[in-house]
């Protein structure tokens, strides 16, 4: 049972690392949005706000790889939750975990990010016709 233990504990690992920087994703989106909301009302100048139709899609886009990745960790983890101790091989490649709800495109759409940045996109709207 101790090898079964350790290996849950490694892609358990992996687990959080993607959830820490699909976290850490998400504060820089709004961090840099809002710095850009700034100096746009501060100079009165749209082009600021414009930069960020550039930044919150790209940050969307890695946050759903960061998603996806995370997604096939938790299948991989469950898969060796059910083995029997003896086939434990400390496998930690997730990629044939693959299904319709672990892609990248699945995840990129997920409720979560479409509501994160959906939002984002949609305050950038507002703000762009305030400053006009």
């Amino acid at each position: 049972m101790e090898n079964k233990i350790k290996h849950l504990e490694f892609i358990q690992l992996v687990i959080t690392r993607m959830n820490v920087n699909s976290f850490l994703l998400r504060g820089w989106s709004v961090t840099l949005v809002a710095a850009l909301f700034a100096f746009a009302a501060k100079d009165t100048n749209i082009e600021y706000v414009l930069i960020t139709y550039i930044s919150t899609p790209l940050f969307w886009i890695l946050d759903g790889y960061y998603l996806g990745q995370e997604r096939k960790y938790r299948d991989l983890y469950n898969s060796i939750r059910l083995k029997d101790e003896s086939e434990i091989d400390f496998d930690m490649n997730a990629t044939i975990m693959n299904n319709n709800k672990n892609s990248w495109i699945s995840s990129l759409f997920s409720i979560t990010n479409l509501i994160f940045y959906g939002t984002l996109i949609a305050i950038t709207l507002v703000v762009m016709l305030i400053i006009n």
